[in-house]
């Protein structure tokens, strides 16, 4: 995913200033590369966006402050989504978007949605899911 990040970054059609990849502790999870569809779908959901990046794909990303970054990927297992989603909502700025491959966050609703079936891609605005979650009794994440 990297590469074809990079090679549109070369294209101008996103300015990435940051990659951060995180060595999993707290979690099992297995590797499962990205597929070339669910690359395109990250891109798609993606499109337009400019700022830092942060790619959460070998582990739970707890240890780094996600504070500066506008732009979250995540493709980890979903015994992982709920943790993370806290982290994320306690992190990131307002006008984050925060991209899930093919297990999305439970109890955040999508702003949109790419693919299907194993390629699936979903997409949040950190806004919209604190806005909802505030009209919600007792969910954090």
């Amino acid at each position: 995913m990297v590469f074809m990040l990079a090679n549109l970054l070369e294209k101008g059609n996103f300015i990435l200033t940051a990659s951060v990849y995180f060595h999993l502790r707290r979690f099992q999870v297995p590797y499962l590369p990205s597929s070339k569809d669910q690359t395109l779908n990250i891109m798609k959901l993606l499109e337009g966006r400019t700022g830092r990046l942060a790619d959460l794909g070998s582990g739970d990303g707890r240890v780094t402050n996600l504070s500066t970054y506008n732009n979250v990927t995540a493709f980890l297992a979903p015994g992982v989504m709920e943790v993370l989603g806290e982290k994320l909502l306690k992190e990131l700025p307002d006008d984050a978007r925060v991209i899930a491959c093919r297990f999305p966050f439970p109890n955040w609703p999508q702003q949109s949605s790419v693919g299907s079936g194993l390629d699936q891609t979903f997409a949040y605005d950190i806004s919209s899911v604190r806005s909802h979650l505030r009209k919600v009794p007792n969910t954090v994440s």
